[in-house]
């Protein structure tokens, strides 16, 4: 059964940083390409960024230059470092796996960015 577990959200002041955590189980997590979403009251969720099993990244352009995804496969982990957040980037964010037709999701984990 995938379990995947979030932790590291919380209040941050605009302009601050936080680094979220996703811990993997029951997966092969190497070869799984792991996402983080965000969702905001209202909004669609929206893929933040992305990297594959080959270490390919993607962010989506309000984050570039401010979040870095990294993942560690030994420790069956993929974090999102956030820096200079903003306001804007208040949401659940929630980890991804995808590995083909197979996708799971976590429970999702709170920021807010707000003085």
């Amino acid at each position: 059964q995938v379990h995947l577990v979030e932790s590291g959200g919380g209040l941050v002041q605009p302009g601050g940083s936080l680094r979220l955590s996703c811990v993997a189980s029951g997966i092969a997590f190497r070869l799984y390409t792991m996402g983080w979403y965000r969702q905001a009251p209202g909004k669609q969720r929206e893929l933040v960024a992305y990297i594959s099993s080959g270490a390919s990244i993607n962010y989506v352009d309000s984050v570039k230059g401010r979040f870095t995804i990294s993942r560690d496969n030994a420790k069956v982990t993929v974090y999102l470092q956030m820096t200079s957040l903003k306001p804007e980037d208040t949401a659940v964010y929630y980890c991804n796996a995808v590995l083909g037709s197979t996708s799971a999701w976590g429970q999702g984990t709170q920021v807010t960015v707000s003085s």
